[in-house]
């Protein structure tokens, strides 16, 4: 049996947003150790605040102090945290409604198991040893036995506000190609590149799927195409991606691989960012011990005429 190939891949992106003043002034609370809600029109209070009223869409900005005690009305119980979640160790899901809000907050409660987890249970805020302006200033809740603490009379003034946060998105997976992926990495590893041509229309996709994409149907003939190609359409990137050792700016492009009917993705290389274009003719650049093209290059032959790659943008 043919050895199965899988990898580990990591999707992720790191989303920058710049605040509000009303969820600046939840931020910059949650550092200084305050829990701040806004007041509705009709008096409710919302916690984590909002800018607008989910009711009326009328605009908020009345800041109120709440309690650092609540009550969980839900709960959910997580026997397996994972990287970067609050805790290490086992820990409850909760919703926490803090004494003078009127809505929950959603965080993590510190609890030796579920059974010792209950909808109505009274909790307070574990503050973080450590805070910078984020909902982590709060490392998680607790139970709690005693009454409600007094709210503070905070009405969100601060100085030094937290104006912007940067929110790690990241996905871990394990990827396991299929027949035809599988024949077409295997085929790189050998410096080759090859799709499969659809037995209906006829045309070669590259990387292959295993089936047509316009007749849907099952390919398994396996064309050889390339090495070298055509620019059918690029960018030029001018920001420094994370862990990518490519100075900026450099271009990414559409490639048509000889005898492909699908253009594939690579970045153009050996020559200036600004004489990139439509129609250059390029080819592979390999990685040091093959595996995949590094980047694609001029092969200084005459451009590709525009109506032999039109169909191909």
């Amino acid at each position: 049996m043919p050895e199965v190939l899988k990898a580990p891949l990591v999707v992720e992106f790191p989303f920058t947003r710049s605040l509000g003043p009303v969820q600046s002034a939840f931020l910059t609370g949650l550092r200084e150790r305050v829990v701040l809600g806004v007041r509705t029109g009709d008096g409710r209070t919302l916690v984590p605040p909002v800018e607008y009223d989910p009711v009326t869409s009328e605009d908020l900005h009345d800041l109120v102090e709440v309690a650092p005690t609540g009550t969980v009305t839900t709960w959910a119980w997580n026997h397996e945290p994972r990287r970067g979640q609050p805790l290490d160790t086992p820990f409850a899901w909760v919703l926490v409604r803090l004494d003078g809000a009127d809505t929950a907050l959603l965080h993590v409660l510190d609890a030796p198991g579920p059974d010792a987890v209950r909808t109505g249970m009274r909790v307070r805020v574990r503050w973080a040893a450590q805070r910078s302006g984020a909902v982590t200033d709060i490392a998680c809740f607790e139970p709690y036995v005693g009454p409600p603490a007094e709210p503070g009379t905070h009405d969100g003034r601060f100085e030094d506000l937290v104006t912007g946060i940067v929110a790690p998105a990241r996905l871990d997976y394990t990827y396991s190609p299929g027949r035809a992926q599988s024949g077409y990495l295997h085929a790189l590893a050998e410096r080759r590149a090859v799709g499969e041509r659809c037995p209906s229309c006829r045309k070669v996709y590259v990387p292959p799927r295993g089936a047509c994409p316009t007749c849907g149907v099952a390919t398994t003939e396996q064309v050889e195409v390339g090495p070298r190609g055509t620019v059918t359409t690029y960018c030029i990137v001018n920001i420094k991606a994370k862990n990518l050792d490519i100075e900026v700016p450099y271009v990414y492009a559409h490639i048509a691989l000889d005898g492909a009917d699908l253009a594939l993705h690579g970045r153009i290389g050996g020559i200036p960012y600004d004489q990139v274009r439509m129609g250059l003719r390029v080819e592979p650049v390999w990685s040091p011990g093959g595996g995949h093209p590094d980047h694609y290059r001029p092969t200084g032959e005459p451009d590709a005429d525009y109506e032999t790659y039109k169909e191909l943008l």
